[in-house]
């Protein structure tokens, strides 16, 4: 199981999906860090000992080269299709023995 914490635009469906995994998942808004900056969303999950779930994949990208040490940080593709992406941030999530420090990239099969 992984802690995860799903920053202001993750997709909530997506979010129950993951919970369906059994993963701790907490969202911005159940947080009520609404409107926190990128850098205030990594700070948090730091301190609370999360990985970020994000689709902004270049700030959290960006930060990940900043500022290194985290608990994860876990960037993905949009997706409509929300049961496999969700499939997809599972399967990512258990192919790593830790996801302290690393930044993992979810993305979009290629049609």
């Amino acid at each position: 199981m992984a802690y995860l914490y799903a920053d202001e635009q993750f997709p909530l469906p997506v979010v129950q999906i993951i919970r369906g995994f059994d993963h701790n998942i907490l969202t911005v808004q159940e947080a009520e860090k609404e409107g926190d900056s990128d850098a205030e969303v990594l700070a948090f999950a730091v301190k609370n000992n999360r990985a970020v779930l994000t689709l902004n994949r270049r700030h959290f990208i960006k930060l990940h080269i900043q500022k290194p040490n985290h608990c994860g940080i876990i960037v993905c593709t949009e997706d409509r299709d929300i049961k496999s992406l969700g499939q997809r941030i599972n399967q990512a999530i258990y192919q790593q023995e830790s996801l302290v420090n690393k930044l993992i990239r979810v993305n979009r099969p290629q049609q």
